[in-house]
């Protein structure tokens, strides 16, 4: 039986916008007939915008409300972007779907007045904005001179923030620029050789209430397997490491079909210090029936390289050595 209405939920960003329409687009495609609106929920970190994630925390800071308003029925469906979604969901929630992934790359958008459009080509002590450990200790351990800032909100503020600074530029993840038509503003798409993505990036998730069996069967047309079985394997490891916005973690997985037809999950991630003279890289590779169990492992191996020596150091608040 079809639901006469199908509730999303959604923050109230552009880019979240455009991922809950896009899931609406779809419903509608594969499910002619199916009515859908759009909840836009304020969440902890659309509220406070003037400190840096590490600061104020990171368990459910973009999900909690919406988190609450699905449990309590407000709401049929969430979606948020997935690099948002904890790895350990509250009680009664599930994951009905993760989208096909798109570009997991992270880009560097310049100055406007910049002509120096690659990262790494910035002038020597150049100012790069971002909001996230995980670039920030990627960055530096590339380039100990740069002077990093910290930006906050939607994607409209940093580009306009950006435009009144003096800064050289920022980074941010390929996706959403891609998906709100700015990518004439990108300067330079970063490889993952050079700046490991964050977990999940460049997918949605897509939760649903644990017990909901018809809004389970609707969404599954969302779901794409190459996309969570990567997903599951990036989410694992977080899990292990214990890992969050307070921490920088990169990863990226992602399925290879080799000539004979046998596909193969690859994983590879890095754990930093937060001023980057210190990074743990590894790489682990399976089946992809062994998804879970593959992030356990590379997590596990980070942690005996050095990794448990980063964390602690960074969750007692002290500088590395």
């Amino acid at each position: 039986m079809t639901p006469k209405m199908l509730r999303i939920g959604s923050r109230g960003s552009e880019l979240a916008l455009w991922q809950a329409r896009w899931v609406q687009g779809e419903l509608a495609r594969f499910h002619p007939g199916l009515e859908t609106s759009i909840e836009i929920i304020k969440t902890t970190g659309d509220r406070i915008l003037d400190s840096p994630l590490s600061k104020i925390g990171d368990k459910g800071l973009f999900t909690r409300e919406i988190e609450q308003a699905l449990l309590s029925g407000g709401i049929d469906l969430a979606v948020h972007s997935l690099k948002d979604l904890s790895t350990e969901l509250p009680s009664g929630l599930a994951l009905g779907a993760i989208s096909k992934r798109e570009d997991v790359r992270d880009v560097f958008i310049p100055h406007p007045r910049n002509p120096v459009r690659k990262l790494l080509d910035q002038a020597h002590g150049a100012t790069i904005a971002t909001g996230s450990l995980r670039r920030k200790s990627q960055l530096l351990s590339l380039r100990h001179d740069v002077r990093i800032v910290d930006i906050r909100g939607n994607l409209n503020t940093r580009l306009k923030r950006l435009e009144e600074s003096n800064w050289a530029g920022m980074l941010l993840a390929r996706a959403g620029v891609v998906r709100l038509g700015w990518a004439d503003r990108i300067g330079e798409t970063l490889e993952p050789d050079v700046m490991l993505p964050a977990v999940g990036q460049g997918a949605l998730g897509v939760e649903i209430r644990e017990d909901d069996a018809t809004t389970a069967r609707l969404v599954k047309c969302l779901h794409s397997w190459e996309s969570a079985t990567a997903a599951t394997a990036e989410r694992s490891l977080l899990r292990t490491l214990e890992g969050g916005c307070q921490i920088p973690i990169g990863t990226y997985g992602r399925i290879e079909r080799s000539e004979q037809g046998q596909y193969r999950l690859l994983l590879d991630a890095v754990v930093g210090s937060l001023d980057g003279r210190k990074l743990v890289r590894g790489k682990n590779h399976g089946h992809p029936d062994d998804a879970d169990a593959l992030g356990c492992q590379l997590a596990d191996t980070l942690l005996a390289s050095g990794a448990d020596e980063i964390l602690n150091e960074i969750r007692a608040g002290s500088p590395p050595a």
